[in-house]
C-alpha cells in the first residue's frame, strides 16, 4: 500500500470515492491512501450513503484521507467498514499524542460532544474505498451540526505531522494483518 501526500489537493465533492480514482489522478497501480488538507463540498450526485440525501456536507478546511484498497474483488462492503472503523481508531490513537481527547460513535469521532470528522466507505466490482475527513476549522461547516475543529485543540504547526502519522499508522496495521495472515497455520 502507498502514501500519497497531495500537496496541491483540491476540494472534496464527493467523485473522489469512485473506483481507480488515485490511478486516474496520480497514475499509481496500487492501493492507495491519498491525504491533503482542502475544503469539502459533496454534491447531492456524489452522494453514497442514503441517510445524508438532502443534507450538506461541507467544510472550508479538512484533513482529508481516500484509502483504495484492491486486495478483494469483487470489493466485500463489510470488510470495507471495518476498515474504517480501523482508520477512525487509529486517528484517535494518534490525536491523544497530540493532547486532543476525543469520543467515538460509530465512524465518528467527537470533541466535547462536537462532531470532528466525517467518513463514508463503499464497495465496487474492483476495489473497496473509505473517506475520512476531519475538521481543521469550523468555518463552512453546516448550520444544523454542532462541530469542532482540530484549530481549537492542537498546534497547526503539527498538522503534516498528524496526517503522516495517521497514514503511516493504517499502513503499517494494513501490513501488519497480512504479515500475521502468511505465518498462520490454517485448519
Amino acid at each position: 500500500m502507498q502514501y500519497l501526500k497531495w500537496n496541491d489537493g483540491n476540494k472534496y465533492d464527493g467523485s473522489q470515492i469512485n473506483p481507480s480514482w488515485a490511478f486516474r489522478e496520480f497514475a499509481v497501480k496500487d492501493s492507495t491512501i491519498v491525504s491533503w488538507v482542502g475544503p469539502m463540498d459533496i454534491q447531492s450526485d456524489n452522494l453514497i450513503d442514503y441517510e445524508d440525501v438532502g443534507l450538506d456536507i461541507k467544510g472550508n478546511k479538512m484533513l482529508h484521507f481516500i484509502v483504495e484498497h484492491f486486495d478483494e474483488q469483487p470489493g466485500n462492503l463489510r470488510l470495507i467498514y471495518h476498515r474504517q472503523r480501523l482508520l477512525v481508531m487509529i486517528t484517535r490513537d494518534i490525536l491523544k499524542d497530540y493532547s486532543v481527547d476525543t469520543t467515538q460513535d460509530g465512524d465518528d469521532i467527537f470533541i466535547d460532544n462536537k462532531k470532528l470528522s466525517v467518513s463514508i466507505a463503499s464497495a465496487s466490482i474492483s476495489s473497496m474505498k473509505i473517506h475520512f475527513a476531519l475538521n481543521i476549522t469550523t468555518q463552512g461547516t453546516p448550520d444544523d451540526v454542532e462541530t469542532s475543529a482540530l484549530e481549537d485543540n492542537m498546534d497547526m504547526n503539527e498538522l503534516s505531522a498528524l496526517q503522516d502519522k495517521i497514514a503511516n499508522e493504517y499502513i503499517h496495521f494494513m501490513d501488519d494483518i497480512e504479515k500475521d495472515i502468511t505465518k498462520t497455520k490454517v485448519f
